[in-house]
């Protein structure tokens, strides 16, 4: 299924630990289904080049070195979420990462017509996910390229406690809801992909009758 015969727009959130593949992955969706890829970081600092009000707003707090507020952050997801090209649907990549910012979501999606069709946790194990994310770095210094300044194990390790601690709480509250699938993310990134694409084919297929 292309976007261009998608049945009906979904919208989705990729849940899922530091180094999980999240970005990767919700690049290929974007790709094949014509799905808008949200990105937290990508909108403010498109939101603050644009100037827009939600824009300003995010500029003035970063310059302070403060964090951007959630009520900053939605304004700007409401204002992305009006353009045209997220008629399609669209991909939540890094947000929500609170029960607070999901309660919020919630709501922000329901004020729009929209409706939260799938959270698609990408599951991993820990100590692999460090080991492997070691092995990346060792590749690319092998093979002469820059190293992510995130890529080792001290940060990696304290972004996966700041995840457990924060973000995984939304495992559950998803899985309440019945929005919550699972998909094995250890193996290769187009058995994954393959995954989340039949996922989101039968997501389409089942809504659009």
């Amino acid at each position: 299924m292309t976007a261009d015969t998608m049945a009906r727009p979904v919208n989705l959130i990729l849940l899922g630990p530091p180094g999980a593949g999240k970005g990767t992955q919700a690049r290929m969706l974007q790709e094949r289904f014509g799905l808008v890829q949200l990105s937290t970081g990508d909108l403010l600092r498109n939101a603050v080049a644009a100037g827009t009000p939600a824009g300003q707003q995010a500029k003035a707090v970063m310059d302070r070195g403060d964090l951007v507020s959630d009520g900053i952050v939605l304004q700007i997801l409401r204002d992305r979420l009006a353009d045209p090209d997220c008629a399609r649907g669209v991909i939540f990549d890094g947000f929500p990462r609170t029960l607070a910012q999901a309660e919020a979501l919630d709501a922000l999606l329901a004020s729009t017509g929209r409706t939260l069709d799938a959270v698609l946790e990408l599951q991993v194990d820990d100590a692999a996910l460090v080991k492997r994310i070691l092995n990346r770095a060792e590749q690319a210094r092998a093979a002469g390229q820059p190293v992510r300044a995130d890529d080792n194990a001290e940060t990696l390790t304290q972004r996966l406690h700041a995840y457990n601690a924060q973000t995984a709480p939304l495992i559950g509250y998803y899985r309440t809801r019945g929005t919550l699938t699972t998909i094995p993310a250890m193996g290769a990134i187009k058995d994954i992909a393959r995954d989340l694409s039949n996922l989101v084919t039968r997501l389409t297929k089942a809504a659009g009758g």
